[in-house]
């Protein structure tokens, strides 16, 4: 089982201790590390920044989101981090949800799959470098020729040349349609809450995207990467514990009444009354009770949490469900160095 560290996105600052924990989980082995944004710190520069000091780790954005930048921007971005780290980067990117889309970076969230497609395709014209980009729309036309263009928007190539035409792009997804495109269009899947349980459906979704025409991979060049809390403990009450305060936030919180993508992840898995009662709780300002709310097992569904033997198992078990890379976070350096040590036989 591969490992990648997940930095996350920042909350009121900087996180202490992050170049630190990258360098360990370089020497422990780790494959790979990840940043994300949400309305705050950007996924590129903590990259640069702290991957700077790597020599082997993958770079790479869970997710970036479409939103904060326009296509070809987001490939300026890949294809500098990529020769700066020696080609290690990897493009992960996701469509967020509509209260930041519409209401942080003030654009339609509407027809996030056709974006997503429109998006990767130009992302993957710049990286080529074989032509000037165009693009006919709808979304992201190139040239421009809309309301107020002054009609000498001219078709250009990237003046650098991209290290890699095939910089890697993942897609971070959650439901039937968004997890086939990402089999269809690109290299690999960023899933979050991941569960075993459901791996039969996800490789339904999956399969649906590998034989779609022109799809670009087959199961055993792709990659599935899994966020997933991975924890070496004698106390795993305590741990599981310590996570429902994030996960009554994200099916809570991160997403509108009638659409959080998260819960709905959850629904699918059979806990559709327990995300109901959270959601209430949660939006009715009694986030504490909405926390107790939150199932034991719907936190164990998506989390190894454990003594080394059981962690092993359960690692062991996620790979038998399809899943080649766990995305993780740790606490400190030596949570990072124990689970490496831990998982150096599966």
């Amino acid at each position: 089982m591969r490992l990648g560290l997940q930095l996350g996105y920042w909350g009121a600052g900087p996180p202490d201790g992050a170049e630190d924990l990258v360098l360990a989980a370089e020497r422990a082995g780790f494959d790979a590390v990840f940043a994300a944004e949400s309305w705050g710190s950007d996924a590129f520069t903590p990259l640069a920044w702290w991957g700077s000091r790597t020599e082997r780790v993958l770079l790479g954005t869970s997710v970036a989101q479409l939103s904060a930048r326009s296509p070809t921007s987001c490939a300026m971005h890949a294809l500098t981090l990529d020769h700066l780290s020696g080609g290690r980067a990897v493009l992960g990117l996701g469509v967020s949800g509509p209260q930041v889309v519409e209401g942080w970076y003030g654009a339609p969230f509407g027809k996030p799959l056709a974006r997503t497609r429109e998006y990767v395709s130009i992302v993957r014209q710049v990286l080529a470098r074989e032509a000037p980009v165009r693009n006919d729309g709808p979304h992201y036309p190139l040239p421009y020729a809309g309301d107020g263009a002054l009609g000498l928007g001219k078709p250009l190539r990237p003046i650098t040349h991209p290290l890699r035409a095939d910089l890697p792009i993942w897609l971070g997804a959650e439901g039937p349609r968004n997890v086939a495109l990402a089999a269809e269009i690109a290299d690999g899947w960023l899933a979050i809450y991941y569960s075993p349980k459901l791996a039969p459906t996800y490789r339904e979704w999956l399969d649906e995207g590998f034989a779609r025409s022109g799809a670009r991979r087959r199961r055993g060049d792709f990659t599935v990467a899994a966020s997933c809390q991975v924890v070496v403990t004698e106390d795993p009450a305590a741990e599981i514990a310590a996570l429902k305060r994030s996960m009554a936030l994200y099916l809570g919180g991160m997403g509108a009444p009638g659409m959080n993508f998260h819960a709905d992840v959850f629904r699918r898995m059979g806990y559709a009354a327990e995300v109901a009662e959270i959601g209430e709780l949660f939006r009715a300002g009694r986030r504490d009770d909405a926390v107790a709310a939150v199932p034991d097992e719907l936190v164990a569904d998506t989390a190894i949490i454990g003594p080394p033997a059981t962690v092993r198992a359960e690692v062991a078990r996620w790979a038998e469900a399809g899943v080649d890379m766990l995305i993780v976070s740790c606490r400190d350096t030596g949570q990072a160095r124990a689970l490496a040590d831990t998982l150096a036989s599966v």
